[in-house]
């Protein structure tokens, strides 16, 4: 068992750092030093892939287009037109205010065609604005300036250098730059240079990480054996782990 921030970490190199993971069901932040998991700067954010993919439906059923082929999108074809066409605005409310936007055409498996404007950018915004969403809580990239608050002034600048992104929800074009971008609002001043890592297969980057932590030497004191297992039962991972 090995968390999942520590595993995208693994997958670019790297043991100290920031993971901003964006997934289908949940986003997540941690911060690792040397290949421990600190708790404290762990933050959990209720928005990602699927809450996107239904957000995405109602503004198109908002629009004045065919509602009986919106009406009929499925969660696959949904997932597809999101992957497709949609993108993070470096300046949502600027480009929320243009009266025109770069429009993208999808077509459905049944040949119907879709044609997508705002909803391009207003799609993936509530990573960064929950509320749009009605949570509460605050964006993935204010987490992770908490996350980073938490952290030792001397190990927070070399993490500032180190933060990395996973998660299919982090493919989005521009993600990494919005987030490089809010991140330096929120630490002007610092007078450190803070670094977005953004591998091209993000999207599996815990399960490459995975593979490779586990062929390290120095993971194998971390397994629970048989031998534990048989003598202390299934719970016994909570108190190994």
């Amino acid at each position: 068992v090995a968390n999942t921030g520590f595993l995208s970490l693994c997958a670019h190199g790297r043991v100290t750092g920031l993971a901003v993971e964006a997934g289908a069901a949940m986003s997540h932040v941690t911060s690792v030093c040397g290949g421990q998991t600190l708790r404290k700067g762990t933050r959990c954010l209720g928005v990602a892939g699927d809450h996107l993919s239904r957000h995405l439906h109602r503004l198109l059923l908002e629009s004045p287009r065919e509602p009986s082929v919106l009406q009929a999108l499925t969660k696959k074809v949904l997932t597809q037109l999101k992957e497709q066409c949609c993108y993070v605005s470096l300046d949502y409310e600027g480009d929320q205010e243009k009266a025109s936007h770069h429009p993208a055409r999808f077509q459905t498996p049944d040949g119907h065609w879709i044609t997508l404007g705002k909803e391009r950018f207003c799609c993936p915004e509530p990573l960064f604005q929950p509320e749009l969403l009605h949570h509460s809580c605050p964006g993935l990239h204010q987490l992770a300036g908490q996350s980073l608050q938490t952290v030792p002034e001397p190990v927070r600048s070399h993490m500032l250098g180190n933060i990395v992104l996973s998660g299919g929800s982090s493919l989005f074009p521009g993600f990494p730059e919005r987030m490089c971008l809010e991140l330096n609002v929120l630490f002007q001043g610092a007078g450190v240079h803070i670094e977005v890592l953004a591998n091209s297969k993000r999207g599996t980057a815990a399960w490459a990480g995975g593979s490779m932590a586990a062929s390290l030497t120095s993971f194998q004191h971390t397994w629970m054996t048989k031998g534990e297992y048989q003598e202390h039962g299934a719970a016994y991972v909570h108190a190994k782990f």
